[in-house]
C-alpha cells in the first residue's frame, strides 16, 4: 500500500513542476517587457519644436537681419565693366596706389586667389588704385555699392558693377546632431534652424530646450541659450547665425542614461535566459 502511494505521488510530480514553472515564466516575461518599455521611452513632447505655436499663427520676427562684415574676414571682390580692360587693374593683385601716388607691382589676373582680399582688424580693406575702404559692419551689397561709386566718382569707369562674395565664412555645429562638423555658408542670412538642418537635425538624444550659441566679436565671445520649444527663439539676436558662430547642442538625460539601458537590456536578456534554463530544470527533474 504505501509502494502504491509513492508511485502515484511519483506520478503526478511532472504536472506540478510545469504548474510551478510556467506562471514563473510568465511573470518573468511581463517584468522584462515592462523594464525595457520603461528604460527606453522619452517623452514625445521633449522632441517637437516650437510646441507654443498655434496652426495659421503669423509671427512677427524681430530683425531682417543680413550678414554684416567683420574684421578679418575674407572677402572674393570682382569688378567688372563692359570694357573689360577697364575693369582689370581693380582685380589684380596689387596696383597703383591712390593714397600715395606710388606704382606697384601689377598682376593682373582673373584668379579667386588674387581677388580675395583680407578686412584688417580695424575694418578696414585694400583695394587697387581706389586704395583703403573702411568695410566694418557693412553688408556684401553695402560694400559692393560703396566701391562702384567710388570707382565711378574717381572718373576711373563708367558702368562698373561690384560682385563680393565671402570667401571663407564658417559655422560649426556641434553636440547632439546626426552631422556634427563645420560648414560653408553662402547665404547672407541662415538661421539657427537652417544650421540644425545642414547638420541633420538633432538626434533623439539632443536637449531641444537648451540649445547654445558661441558667438566672438572683438576678441570678446559671447553665449546664449535658445529653446527650440519655443517661438521665442524669433525675438533672439542669435536666432541668425554669423560668421564662425559655434552651435552646441547639449544632450538630455536619456543620453546618459542610455549605456545604463543597454546594460539594463543585457541584464533581462540574461535573467529570461537563466529563468527558461531553471524552469527546463524543473520539468526535466519531475518527469
Amino acid at each position: 500500500m504505501d509502494r502504491k502511494n509513492t508511485n502515484l505521488h511519483i506520478k503526478s510530480s511532472p504536472r506540478r513542476g510545469k504548474e510551478i514553472a510556467f506562471p514563473f515564466l510568465k511573470h518573468i516575461f511581463f517584468l522584462v517587457v515592462g523594464g525595457v518599455l520603461l528604460t527606453a521611452c522619452a517623452s514625445q513632447k521633449r522632441v517637437h519644436y516650437l510646441q507654443d505655436v498655434q496652426a495659421n499663427e503669423q509671427i512677427q520676427i524681430a530683425q531682417n537681419y543680413q550678414i554684416r562684415i567683420k574684421p578679418l574676414d575674407r572677402l572674393t571682390i570682382v569688378v567688372n565693366s563692359q570694357d573689360p580692360e577697364l575693369a582689370a587693374p581693380f582685380n589684380t593683385a596689387s596696383s597703383f596706389n591712390s593714397l600715395t601716388g606710388t606704382p606697384l607691382t601689377t598682376t593682373t589676373t582673373s584668379s579667386t586667389a588674387l581677388q580675395t582680399r583680407t578686412v584688417d582688424e580695424n575694418g578696414d580693406l585694400e583695394m587697387p588704385v581706389i586704395g583703403t575702404i573702411h568695410c566694418e559692419g557693412l553688408t556684401r551689397s553695402e560694400l559692393a555699392q560703396k566701391i562702384a561709386d567710388m570707382i565711378r566718382e574717381g572718373g576711373y569707369i563708367k558702368d562698373p558693377t561690384v560682385n563680393i562674395q565671402f570667401a571663407d565664412m564658417k559655422i560649426s555645429v556641434l553636440g547632439e546632431v546626426t552631422r556634427p562638423g563645420q560648414y560653408d555658408i553662402t547665404s547672407d542670412r541662415i538661421s539657427l534652424l537652417d544650421a540644425l538642418s545642414l547638420a541633420g537635425d538633432l538626434t533623439i538624444f539632443g536637449r531641444r530646450s537648451d540649445v547654445m550659441v558661441i558667438r566672438e566679436d572683438h576678441g570678446i565671445r559671447t553665449t546664449a541659450i535658445l529653446d527650440l520649444t519655443s517661438q521665442n527663439i524669433y525675438e533672439s539676436p542669435y536666432f541668425y547665425l554669423q560668421q564662425n558662430d559655434v552651435v552646441y547642442v547639449k544632450p538630455n538625460k536619456y543620453k546618459a542614461q542610455s549605456g545604463e539601458i543597454s546594460q539594463n537590456r543585457s541584464f533581462y536578456i540574461s535573467l529570461v535566459s537563466t529563468a527558461v534554463s531553471v524552469a527546463t530544470l524543473i520539468v526535466t527533474l519531475t518527469k
